[in-house]
């Protein structure tokens, strides 16, 4: 691993444990002020309709600006929201640390077109596999480390996320080169820009492809501790051990699996087989009533997962030039911020509704369709421009 993508992926590990923390501490944080379960699934919402806002400046800001500064940036506003999030007193509280942190949230997409300035094409699912790795031990270490300090109390998990952050932002100042790259002034506004993307059709089908996918895991990443709460009465703590034990496996298959299974299927294969996966996991766990085939049923979910992620941001980068990575990774990352501005509003929504059923079941139907979508991509290094 070169140096700087050792950074990268430190720093990327640290901030999502951080946000590991948060994830499945959140709907049982906002239940102590009273919050529905639309409610609940509105705070995830709003983040990422925030998100939406923000990725293509963030992104074209990268392009022009260089990708360090834009990170940092992204990194201290997750350090802020979370002190907010910490101190708050009421939900409205709530959503404007939310708020906050969606603002300035381009640290993830930005990331990704950190790394597709450093590598080749054909080494591109390695390292967003490494990447992805880092996901995974975030989402191992963080729900753990939720799970262990909040029997001190809901706000001591939210503290050790706000300084843990801090950490990840201060190694990106001192550690993180910059690339070299750079692109020359846009010669439009970032949405702009996007619109013009979508009307490249390769690009545009991509973008569509990554839309359904995320869509679909937001409803489950954000009706989990929701779900096993209803179905095996489970508490914070144990939903973070759970949350802990999931990410393991996906953090083994993204850092150890990814590579040669991509050398042999391609990328594309390997996402569809991804969807597979995780589609039938997300429909076996609406079946299961007890802890054991429930954890059963994570497995191929988790399998899925760590195909899909690293698969589909290889997918979005090797459909744009060189010159425009951080535009179009700010794009994808705003496309996938309206899936996961949809999905937690629609999946804890229809959990208070329709029952703990409904948001898998809709979840893998998302699946369903982004195979049918993907069955007819054709990848590419790079589309040009029209």
């Amino acid at each position: 691993m070169t140096r700087p993508l050792l950074v990268i992926f430190l720093t990327i590990f640290v901030n999502l444990v951080g946000f590991g923390i948060i994830v499945p501490l959140l709907p049982f944080y906002a239940e102590r002020f009273g919050a529905s379960g639309l409610t609940i699934g509105l705070l995830f919402g709003v983040f990422s309709l925030c998100q939406l806002i923000a990725s293509p400046v963030l992104g074209e800001m990268s392009d022009r600006y260089g990708r360090r500064p834009v990170l940092i940036f992204s990194l201290a506003g997750t350090v802020v929201s979370f002190v907010m999030l910490a101190m708050a007193q009421s939900i409205a509280m709530l959503f404007v640390a939310r708020i906050v942190d969606g603002l300035s949230g381009g640290n993830i997409s930005t990331a990704r077109a950190y790394v597709a300035d450093i590598t080749e094409p054909k080494d591109r699912s390695r390292a967003y596999g490494i990447i992805g790795a880092a996901f995974g031990l975030g989402f191992i270490l963080g729900p753990a480390l939720s799970g262990l300090l909040v029997p001190i109390g809901y706000t001591a998990p939210i503290w050790a996320a706000a300084a843990i952050t801090a950490a990840a932002t201060l190694m990106a100042v001192f550690w993180l080169p910059e690339t070299v790259h750079r692109a020359a002034a846009s010669t439009g506004l970032p949405f702009r820009a996007m619109g013009a993307m979508l009307r490249r059709s390769n690009l545009r089908r991509v973008l569509v492809i990554d839309f359904a996918y995320w869509l679909a895991f937001a409803i489950f990443q954000t009706t989990f501790a929701l779900f096993v709460a209803r179905r095996f009465g489970f508490d914070a703590a144990q939903t973070g051990y759970l949350f802990a034990g999931f990410g393991l496996l996906g953090a083994v298959v993204q850092g150890a699996l990814i590579r040669p299974i991509v050398g042999r299927l391609g990328d594309k294969t390997t996402f569809m087989v991804g969807l597979g996966c995780s589609a039938f996991g997300l429909f076996a766990a609406t079946l299961t009533h007890s802890v054991l085939p429930f954890a059963l049923a994570m497995v191929p979910l988790a399998l899925g997962i760590g195909f899909g992620h690293p698969t589909i941001s290889t997918l979005v980068s090797r459909a744009a030039r060189p010159d425009e990575q951080g535009r179009v990774q700010g794009a994808a990352s705003a496309i996938e911020s309206l899936g996961r501005t949809i999905g937690p509003v629609w999946g804890n929504a229809s959990l208070q509704r329709f029952g703990d059923a409904m948001p898998y079941l809709s979840a893998a139907g998302f699946l369903v369709v982004t195979i049918i979508l993907s069955v007819g991509y054709q990848v590419s290094e790079s589309e040009p421009a029209r």
